[in-house]
């Protein structure tokens, strides 16, 4: 018993990346801009009616296991990620881990973003470094017993976290670059793919579609079976947020569409090319 409680606890222990993962990598900040919209980081780390830039933290995530809420992640030295190594944030972005080293809550997405290139990571940390500073303190999430045991998350990613593509062949390049912006990057499955009961996503009903976690109303269908949009209206929705019936985006798409926007022609268009590629799933 006592050999199975030890190789659990190594088994599920924080791993964050090797010391010299980031060697030899040095961040653009003007690159890493592009990284950060294609990312969604100001989405979630913005403040609710905050129009000053800086990633203050305090938006509000209701889920069936507990209320999240977004961490000051602006370069403040005593609030937000000012005083963290590179290699800290790498670790934090791509395994979930903290500076401590205690796991985070997958209300991050980090089993997308592990999928992320190193040199794009670095850029992002260098963009982040450039951004103006909040003195706002975090908020603590609110979750109740068990969720509030953050040991208990190794053994999540056990079952869960994964580096490997839905997507195993993608058939052309163009393709291949909307998965990266699409499965890593964009994490756009984290909202639009449904979830078992212990919050893994549900990969056989890959973008098919999910109950919205505030409980008001669903989050669409995007694969071929549900959008039955071309390729070029897919990539004008997401730089304008026209839809072909000349209405507008709405919900938290708002905010997604002022990230997409950033995106450059090609890459909306390899988005759209990847979500006419990926299997219909029927409403």
């Amino acid at each position: 018993m006592i050999v199975g409680l030890v190789a659990g606890l190594v088994l599920t222990r924080p791993q964050p990346l090797p010391a010299d993962a980031l060697d030899g990598l040095v961040g653009d900040a003007a690159r890493g801009e592009i990284i950060f919209a294609a990312a969604g980081c100001a989405s979630c780390h913005t403040a609710p009616n905050d129009d000053s830039g800086k990633l203050s933290g305090g938006r509000v995530f209701t889920t069936p296991f507990g209320t999240f809420v977004a961490p000051n992640i602006s370069p403040n030295p005593e609030h937000g990620i000012g005083d963290w190594t590179d290699l800290e944030l790498a670790s934090a972005i791509i395994k979930g881990v903290s500076p401590s080293g205690a796991h985070y809550y997958p209300a991050f997405p980090y089993n997308a973003y592990n999928k992320a290139k190193p040199q794009d990571v670095v850029d992002l940390i260098a963009h982040l470094r450039s951004l103006p500073a909040s003195e706002l303190p975090s908020q603590p999430h609110k979750l109740g017993f068990p969720f509030n045991i953050r040991q208990s998350l190794g053994g999540w990613k056990l079952l869960f976290e994964s580096d490997d593509w839905v997507m195993a062949n993608p058939e052309t390049e163009q393709i291949n670059r909307g998965r990266y912006l699409v499965e890593a990057l964009g994490h756009c499955a984290e909202c639009h793919t449904a979830r078992n009961i212990l919050g893994g996503l549900k990969r056989d009903q890959w973008m098919a579609g999910a109950p919205n976690p505030s409980g008001d109303g669903r989050i669409p269908n995007i694969t071929p079976g549900g959008l039955l949009w071309s390729e070029g209206e897919i990539a004008s929705y997401l730089k304008s947020g026209f839809t072909p019936d000349f209405d507008t985006a709405g919900g938290e798409m708002v905010a997604v569409i002022k990230n997409t926007s950033q995106l450059g022609d090609d890459d909306l268009a390899a988005i759209a090319a990847y979500l006419k590629a990926i299997p219909a799933i029927a409403d």
